[in-house]
């Protein structure tokens, strides 16, 4: 018999799944849409009409839903958290470059 437990991937495993799937699930849920969001908005927003933003985040939250039911045994969630640390770092290194001039 497998062992569910030793399955799991970090994030569901911190939030319980296995032994609270309702509750964990939702905290699972709203830490990918958080993280969804930052990185849309760390690496791809552009200045948007409100209709327009309004459409797209009801996609990725739609999206994330899917994702929140991978991330149960693949490492989304992980992923998630290292493209924002990539994006942060972007960001960064060309506010640097900008006020240097060299851009």
């Amino acid at each position: 018999m497998v062992n569910v437990e030793d399955r799991l991937s970090f994030f569901p495993a911190l939030y319980r799944v296995d032994v609270n799937p309702e509750l964990g699930m939702w905290f699972l849920y709203i830490t990918i849409i958080a993280l969804s969001i930052l990185v849309y908005k760390l690496g791809f927003a552009k200045k948007l009409p409100i209709l327009k933003s309004a459409v797209i985040y009801i996609f990725l939250i739609a999206g994330c839903t899917v994702l929140t039911f991978l991330a149960i045994f693949l490492p989304i969630t992980e992923g998630l958290i290292i493209a924002a640390l990539i994006l942060v770092i972007y960001k960064i290194r060309l506010r640097r470059e900008q006020a240097k001039g060299t851009i």
